[in-house]
């Protein structure tokens, strides 16, 4: 069970994002939710509750965690849009992963979840200006300043790397 911790690279989000790359992360935001429903559609939970990868979290987990982080993403770009330059919250992904409800709760309902965020994102996302595209955030630790662009490459660039994990878990 040897797989790669970036089964398609380490996450590289450009300095300088164009307009072909913004188009391109929302179309991997849009198709992203049912990729993974179609992927994970009456896995027995037996599959769910065994790591992706040597020393990871189950797939189960893994699930629980798009559906969360996503949500952190949603909330994100609704503050770069409506408050200027804002300090955001940060969390602890792996404290959220070792809760109960990651490691026993179905899945069907992060699966909604994450389908109807990623509309809802996707329905921002091809609603703005140029200049909205701009807008940004900052991360309370590290201090980096994220434009509204750079997270959608980010998320985009979440969703297929934790796909491409489950996909290779499942072989």
């Amino acid at each position: 069970m040897s797989k790669p911790k970036y089964p398609i690279g380490p996450l590289q989000i450009p300095e300088v994002v164009t307009e072909s790359q913004r188009d391109k992360a929302v179309q991997t935001l849009k198709e992203f939710p049912e990729m993974l429903i179609e992927l994970l559609h009456a896995l027995p939970d037996a599959k769910l509750d065994r790591p992706y990868r040597d020393g990871s979290w189950t797939i189960r987990q893994l699930v629980h965690h798009i559906s969360d982080s996503h949500n952190h993403s949603y909330n994100r770009i609704r503050w770069a849009l409506t408050e200027d330059s804002p300090l955001i919250k940060a969390y602890d992904q792996d404290a959220f992963a070792t809760m109960d409800d990651y490691k026993t709760m179905s899945i069907d309902w992060s699966l909604k979840h994450i389908e109807v965020l990623h509309y809802k994102m996707v329905y921002i996302y091809e609603s703005l200006s140029n200049q909205d595209w701009k807008k940004q955030w900052i991360h309370p630790e590290t201090k980096k300043v994220m434009t509204v662009e750079q997270t959608a490459c980010m998320y985009a660039w979440h969703s297929m790397h934790h796909y491409t994990q489950i996909k290779n878990g499942l072989l």
